[in-house]
């Protein structure tokens, strides 16, 4: 079975914990004790109330407040695919960590309260969503419940959110009527919504196609680990350890070592099962070469005639996650695949006007959770591919060398 990564977005009150938790338990991947936990701690009205917010809510700040904070990831499985959900607070001053749910996710879906239909935050997460390019989105116009489920308001915040959308680069987009609190339209098929007649939520996950979403062109494989056992045994050996982040590897296959350029050929890859004939994303795996060259951690191994763009001055959109704002002519270290550098920040090109996607050139202040283009210059070259061809080896984060906190999530342009 593949596994999903999807995360849930929207404003806040949209009922992302109460859809998450209505998935888990439809599906009956809750255990025993965790329904008798929610169970004690659900505010009991008399009437078997069960407050399903709490299988991811699980901060004390969060019961207390009934709001989401922090990312909560949850895991689950039906007998068509494994699922890992990311349920990410809607509040605006949390926005950076709807980056950190949604910058591995395959899929997102964004609720909207039927009563309120598309708001700022709507709007915020949408296009946070298509800059992480995230390929599959799913609308669930939620809380249908509370307007009759009637059919012409959905209708019309699907059009109100297709008109958004049309500036967004998500080529897949789903549009679904739910009641996350009662079960319409979220496993079960809504005898509520008879006009309705597309897929439910779950369905829609579970055959939602994602194969193709990676890159299996531009073979790329930074090096994470260079594995020399101490022992009589394995003394010869010298193995490169990391995760194919794009195209395919296979024994035989001439390769080139970056920066160093020498060339050689795959002697053999292997992995914890043993070895395997080829290697393609994220497939983690120690790559053996004919001939011993200098590789260590930080340089990357890729097929000579397909290279990344190597280069120091780069050209970013951030998003940024820290209270202090960004600096022109700032110095920050930087995190880019398994490369380690520093920075400097030349120049911040413009800012994002998140509801309008205007370009701000008179305002170039750049702070918490605002979104905008920078060009940096790095203490050593990158090896790299814009983020649009490829996520892992386009992303890079920047780092407060004093603090050691992470202050921005940048995507190659």
């Amino acid at each position: 079975m593949d596994l999903l990564r999807f995360t849930t977005a929207g404003s806040v009150d949209d009922g992302k914990s109460t859809l998450i938790g209505r998935l888990l338990y439809d599906s009956k991947s809750i255990f025993e004790d965790q329904l008798e936990a929610i169970e004690r701690t659900s505010e009991q009205r008399g009437d078997g109330y069960v407050n399903l917010a709490l299988l991811t809510d699980g901060l004390r700040a969060e019961r207390e407040q009934g709001i989401t904070i922090d990312v909560a990831y949850r895991y689950f499985a039906t007998p068509r695919r494994k699922f890992i959900i990311a349920d990410t607070p809607g509040h605006i001053q949390y926005t950076r960590n709807m980056v950190t749910g949604a910058s591995t996710a395959n899929l997102a879906i964004v609720l909207v309260d039927a009563r309120h239909g598309v708001v700022e935050q709507t709007c915020r997460h949408a296009f946070i969503a298509s800059l992480l390019q995230i390929k599959h989105l799913v609308l669930c116009v939620n809380k249908m419940d509370l307007v009759g489920y009637k059919q012409e308001v959905f209708e019309r915040i699907k059009e109100h959110f297709q008109a958004f959308s049309s500036k967004l680069s998500v080529p897949d987009i789903h549009y679904i009527p739910i009641s996350a609190l009662n079960g319409d339209n979220v496993v079960d098929k809504s005898e509520n919504m008879p006009w309705y007649r597309g897929a439910t939520l779950m369905y829609t996950l579970e055959n939602v196609h994602i194969a193709s979403d990676m890159n299996h062109v531009d073979s790329r494989f930074p090096v994470q680990w260079v594995i020399r056992p101490q022992s009589e045994q394995y003394h010869d050996f010298r193995g490169y350890a990391g995760r194919v982040e794009g195209g395919i590897f296979k024994p035989g296959d001439e390769i080139l070592a970056l920066p160093s350029g020498f060339t050689t050929t795959i002697k053999n890859i292997e992995t914890i099962d043993g070895p395997v004939s080829e290697a393609f994303p994220p497939m983690s795996v120690v790559i053996t070469l004919k001939d011993e060259i200098d590789i260590s951690r930080g340089d990357m191994i890729v097929k000579p005639n397909n290279q990344p763009t190597v280069s120091q001055d780069i050209e970013l959109m951030v998003c940024w996650l820290h209270e202090k704002k960004l600096q022109a002519g700032g110095k920050y270290a930087i995190r880019h695949t398994t490369k380690e550098a520093r920075c400097i920040v030349k120049d911040i090109r413009y800012k994002i006007n998140i509801n309008t996607l205007h370009r701000v050139e008179d305002d170039k202040t750049i702070g918490l959770n605002d979104i905008g283009r920078i060009l940096i210059r790095t203490t050593a070259p990158l090896f790299y591919d814009s983020y649009s061809r490829n996520r892992f080896t386009g992303s890079l984060i920047l780092v407060d060398e004093f603090t050691n906190e992470t202050v921005a999530a940048g995507m190659i342009v």
